[in-house]
């Protein structure tokens, strides 16, 4: 992260403030202590549970919001199978978990490490963390909590809307889709956004759970219609469609996009108070 961008903070989600004043001395001479002003940022982790579905937008998003970033991939760059076993990192050592897109069935138990990051995101829970899936990371997180993921009979791609009982936590209208899955909410969660196709986002305490994907900007669409030409016509949608419609859309998206993390950030108490200070999360 870059020096201009770790002082554009709008969210401030650090602590253990020290401010030492300038003070006169006795002699009526002043002189000038320095300020001491120790921020400890918070840390994200970003799974990336597939090559081609970065954290993009979202990662800028957390990094403007005084987090610093950290990534782990489930399969390395240049693999595609995604049979293999995993071993992921110890959760406790981030205040926020973002589990990614995939490709692949959440259903699917045949691929070792969906059961083992099912775990991790129950242990980031239990610990005190904030967990955000998205898409295929959504789905994972609504199995870990109890709930169920099956093969979706209306699937979406492209822009749909997407209607919300809290706007404050996940703002309505448009927002980018490419799934044939679908989640159902586990026990105690509440569904606060939908359509007609599926469950569009839950939340359970510090858990939220999106079907959609609220990451994408237009080079990452566009590398999707390259990979995805495919999916695209079985489903009868236009390339050049949506290219227009995310040109359209794109940018409002991106500011809903920042009210959405800043809702998540709320539920795992990473919020700002009294000032330009957050408070810190139980541990």
């Amino acid at each position: 992260m870059s020096s201009s961008t770790a002082q554009a903070i709008s969210l401030s989600c650090v602590h253990d403030r020290l401010l030492t004043l300038s003070l006169p001395t006795q002699a009526g001479k002043a002189t000038r202590r320095r300020r001491s002003l120790t921020r400890v940022a918070r840390q994200v982790l970003f799974i990336r549970n597939d090559p081609t579905a970065p954290q993009a937008l979202i990662g800028d998003v957390f990094a403007e919001s005084g987090f610093d970033i950290g990534t782990f991939d489930v399969l390395p760059v240049g693999t595609d199978d995604p049979v293999r076993t995993v071993a992921f990192p110890d959760p406790g050592r981030y205040d926020a978990i973002v589990a990614l897109g995939a490709r692949w069935a959440a259903y699917d138990d045949t691929l070792p490490w969906v059961g083992a990051e099912m775990d991790m995101l129950r242990r980031a829970l239990d610990g005190g963390a904030a967990v955000f899936g998205v898409c295929f990371g959504g789905q994972l997180l609504a199995r870990a909590l109890g709930g169920t993921v099956a093969r979706s009979t209306e699937p979406e791609i492209g822009w749909h809307d997407v209607q919300t009982d809290e706007a404050g936590l996940v703002p309505p209208g448009p927002w980018f889709q490419w799934h044939f899955d679908r989640f159902t909410a586990p026990p105690g969660a509440r569904v606060v956004a939908r359509n007609a196709s599926a469950a569009q986002a839950f939340v359970h305490g510090r858990a939220l759970g999106v079907q959609f994907h609220p990451e994408v900007d237009e080079r990452l669409v566009e590398q999707w219609i390259a990979d995805g030409a495919g999916e695209m016509a079985a489903l009868g949608v236009d390339a050049d469609g949506m290219r227009a419609r995310t040109a359209q859309l794109a940018g409002d998206a991106a500011a809903r996009l920042r009210h959405l993390v800043r809702g998540f950030l709320a539920l795992g108490q990473c919020v700002p108070h009294g000032g330009e200070y957050g408070v810190q999360r139980p541990r």
